[in-house]
Formats: structure tokens, sequence, C-alpha cells
């Protein structure tokens, strides 16, 4: 699906990816870096946006760069937000649809289908500068797949969504994957990309650290360094409507390492090693305890840590 050969970017004297070669065949796969680790450089060289400075990029065969027909078989999610607060949601994915080639009664249809599926019908008619940061999300993600594209490309995709947002777009994009259809999700949380894709490509600073499964990623950091990712503590922050009631449901559950309440008890602070399963099952307590979430921040400690033990490996520090 996507070959790299020694693919460099250079903005200047600043290198934006550095020597990277992989071969990607159809599928699913994570692209997983710190902030300002060159997942959006290589995603645009990926979509065509960028050319490489040095090496060659092929996609389903082709250079990426200033192919129309090949762009219509992708669909992309990117980290900025494009949309415009003057039109809804309904005639500005609809447009887009058009724009790969569709007539506008089925272009529509489309846009109408996608934004359904992450739910936003009862609002696509209402002007985009009204929507909250998640609304807009849901809509960059709805245009990202309403024209059917053979790979769907999404950089950093959760940003702005609450829990209950996180969970159903995971659903839609494991039944995209399903469906025998291929992703790329870019992100600097671990879980986000554990939950939906088991394969992985790490990044940081330009380089390409590591790539293959989760399994054997996680294996060879296991073998080598001296704690297992499974061990590795994460901490997550919880702002909202009622933190005691949400805490005695987390102690519950059994999966938390420890709990503690800050800003004057408006936050709860948690410490786990099943960041996965937390995220997973959150959702539905929310809603089975009546919780609002005002704000949730997850700094996923357990990904740095990982980096830490693949660039020590890098440089021949673990033997």
């Amino acid at each position: 699906m996507i070959e790299l050969r020694n693919v460099t970017k250079l903005y200047g004297t600043v290198i934006g990816v550095n020597d990277i070669s992989a071969s990607l065949a159809p599928g699913a796969y994570g692209l997983v870096g710190p902030n300002g680790s060159g997942k959006t450089t290589l995603l645009s060289l990926i979509t065509g946006q960028l050319r490489p400075t040095m090496g060659s990029i092929r996609v389903f065969g082709e250079p990426p760069w200033n192919r129309d027909a090949l762009l219509r078989t992708i669909g992309l999610c990117p980290a900025v937000d494009v949309l415009f607060s003057n039109v809804s949601a309904l005639d500005w994915v609809r447009y887009l649809v058009e724009l790969h080639g569709f007539g506008r009664r089925e272009a529509r249809r489309r846009a109408e289908q996608a934004l359904d599926q992450v739910g936003m019908s009862a609002h696509m008619k209402r002007m985009i500068g009204t929507y909250s940061l998640g609304m807009r999300q849901r809509t960059k993600l709805a245009q990202a797949f309403a024209h059917d594209p053979e790979l769907l490309i999404l950089d950093e995709p959760f940003n702005g969504l609450d829990p209950i947002g996180r969970f159903q777009m995971t659903s839609v994009l494991r039944a995209w994957i399903r469906a025998g259809r291929s992703l790329i999700l870019a992100s600097h949380i671990l879980h986000e990309v554990e939950a939906i894709s088991p394969s992985f490509l790490l990044i940081r600073g330009g380089r390409l650290l590591a790539s293959g499964p989760a399994e054997e990623v996680h294996t060879m950091v296991d073998t080598k360094t001296e704690a297992p990712v499974s061990e590795v503590v994460s901490a997550i922050r919880i702002r909202c409507s009622d933190p005691r009631l949400l805490a005695r449901k987390l102690v519950e559950s059994g999966l938390i390492e420890s709990i503690s309440f800050v800003d004057n008890r408006q936050v709860v602070l948690l410490a786990t090693c099943q960041p996965n399963v937390v995220f997973e099952r959150l959702p539905h307590w929310l809603d089975e305890l009546n919780i609002r979430v005002d704000e949730m921040q997850s700094p996923d400690e357990s990904l740095e840590n990982l980096f830490s033990s693949l660039m020590r490996m890098h440089r021949g520090e673990v033997s």
C-alpha cells in the first residue's frame, strides 16, 4: 500500500523526517510519537501535501504528489482545524464529497450518512461556528470517510472529544477495519492507538524507532529493559460533576493503583497500569452514574518510557 525509501524532509536546516524506510501492506497502523516527532510531516508526505527532499514515496504504486486521481482514494482528517464557521456541517461535508467527483444528490446522501455515523445528525444543519471543539472534530472525521476511500489517514483524531465521543469514534474505526479497509492513525497517546490498531510505527525526532505488531514491540522492550510496559503506571486527571462518586466507582473496578483529589477536590487524579481498560469502561460508568465530565487529561507516561527505552536501545545503552 505504501512504500517509503530513505525518505527525508528538510525545512531549511531543520529535519522534519530523517531517512525513513518502511513498507506497509493494506491494513491498520498506529503512527505513534510525541508532539513534534515528525508524525504530521510524514502524513503530509504520504498524502502528497509535501514532496520529500530526498528519497521516494509510493502510495498504491504511485508518487502522491500532484496525483488527483490517487488522492481520491485517501481520506484525511488533519490535526489542524480547517472548517468554515459560516456554513453548516452538512454543506461543508457535502461540498468536499462533491470535490471527489460525486454528484450533488449522492454527495448529500453520503454527507448525511457520515455525519450520522459520528453522532452529528441532530446538529448537521447548524453553523459550524456554533460547535464545540468535540463537534468540530466529529465533523472533520465525517468528511474524511464520507467518500469511502481505500485508505483513511487520521492525525490526532481524538483531540477535543469527551470520553463518550472517544468510545464512539473508536467503535466507528474498529468497524472500518473489520470491513477490510485500511487506516493510519497518528497519536501521541499510546492507549488510543492500542484500542484500534494492531500494528505500530514508532517515531521520534523524525526517525523511525520501531515498527510491527504491538505484541512484538512490547516483547522487544520487555526483554531488553528493566520494567515491562504493562507495569508502567499511567496518570489520568478527570474534572467532573461528582468526583467522589466517580472515585468510588474507579476503586471498586480494581483497575486503579492509586487515586486522589486535587484542585479543591474538584479533580480526580488516578494512576493505572491498564489505561486501555479504564478508557473503554469509563463511558459506561459515566452514563450509569449520570456524571458529566468537563475535562480529562492523560499524560501517558508509559509512552514516554517506551520511547526512552527504544532510544537507549538504538544508542546501544541497553544490552
